[in-house]
């Protein structure tokens, strides 16, 4: 007898909602993977069927992003947060500085962690707007071991759609972690992208980084081994017990998004998802007010504002009754914030903009 699955409307930032069939097989899976009598959790991963499955979550995110052969992929541990002082501590070389461009929270929190270990120069802070836009310029160094940037802000809602440009010799390095995967995108102009899982594709655990092999002959030959990307690169990510179950779901999502056609019907969908929130937004006279400039605007974290706090907390309020979860703004900066990452479907797009339809009805 089948029951209904009763599924929320899950706007969470992170950890974020994940594919219902995704769920379904790692759920019919979880006593029992693939015959071996245990849970992919339970097994050795040192054992040939873990080596396998994490070969193959590698081979379908090389085949989805057309990774080229020269870049290392490499599953890590400690959040993207870790990666904040990795970055420096393997890429910039003894003396040399690196350019930050912030943007928002989580880039701030990357060139805090660089200037603990380094030289570190901003190359661009959008502050003075609030985080809400772009950088028009940037002062960079031409002599910088690389120009740093995230590609989407979670809680200001900023989003690049292209990549900032560095002086010839630069290396690009980027924190993808809230919009990768949900669009297609040029490996080949990164030195080192990297990305948390628990945004678009799987659960909190695990980190997917590229590595431009080239790199590694940057990294110094005394850090700690947990922190070296040469050390995980020689071990193919297994130097110790990797976030097993984490990366079995990363592989879930890459084969779920091979499904659905890769990431250019991903990003049609997100597109779909994005403006149908936005055109809500724009149309309401003033009651909902976006916080990104437009031409900033992320398709990940739709961030606004209601005339006053209190209309803020009822919306959250109400929203929560229908099931929707999640709406309410990152505690540094209130208002509200609907993510909208891949796992979202369109129909809880329409579910929100037809509460917020019928919320500016009765408090606008």
């Amino acid at each position: 007898m089948s029951e209904t699955i009763h599924r929320a409307h899950n706007f969470n930032a992170g950890p974020a909602g994940l594919p219902l069939e995704v769920m379904q097989q790692a759920q019919a899976e979880l006593l029992d993977y693939k015959g071996t009598g245990m849970s992919i959790m339970e097994m050795s991963h040192r054992s040939k069927e873990f080596e396998a499955m994490l070969n193959e979550t590698e081979a379908d995110l090389r085949e989805l992003l057309n990774i080229p052969s020269n870049y290392k992929v490499l599953f890590l541990q400690g959040g993207a947060s870790l990666q904040f002082s990795m970055v420096p501590m393997n890429l910039r070389p003894a003396g040399a500085s690196a350019d930050y461009i912030v943007t928002g929270a989580w880039s701030k929190k990357a060139v805090q962690e660089a200037q603990k270990l380094g030289p570190t120069r901003v190359a661009a802070d959008t502050k003075a707007s609030n985080y809400s836009t772009l950088p028009a310029s940037l002062d960079l160094d031409p002599k910088a071991a690389y120009l740093y940037y995230c590609s989407n802000e979670t809680i200001h809602g900023v989003e690049f759609f292209q990549e900032p440009q560095p002086p010839a010799g630069v290396e690009l390095v980027c924190d993808a972690s809230s919009d990768f995967m949900s669009r297609p995108l040029d490996v080949s102009k990164y030195a080192y992208l990297y990305a948390g899982a628990q945004k678009n594709i799987g659960p909190a655990g695990v980190v997917v980084g590229i590595l431009r092999e080239d790199l590694l002959a940057r990294v110094p030959a005394n850090l700690p081994v947990m922190l070296d990307y040469k050390v995980q690169v020689e071990n193919n990510s297994l130097y110790n017990t990797p976030p097993c179950f984490a990366i079995y779901m990363v592989g879930l999502v890459m084969k779920w998004i091979k499904k659905l056609g890769g990431l250019a019907a991903i990003e049609a969908r997100n597109r779909a998802k994005a403006d149908l929130l936005y055109q809500t937004i724009d149309a309401s006279g003033g009651f909902y007010r976006g916080h990104a400039a437009p031409e900033a605007r992320s398709r990940m974290n739709v961030t606004f504002r209601l005339p006053t706090e209190e209309l803020e907390a009822q919306f959250v309020s109400e929203a929560k009754k229908l099931n929707m979860i999640g709406l309410k703004g990152h505690r540094s900066v209130g208002g509200l914030r609907a993510s909208i990452y891949n796992a979202v479907e369109l129909s809880d797009v329409q579910a929100l903009v037809e509460f917020m339809k019928e919320f500016q009805k009765k408090h606008g």
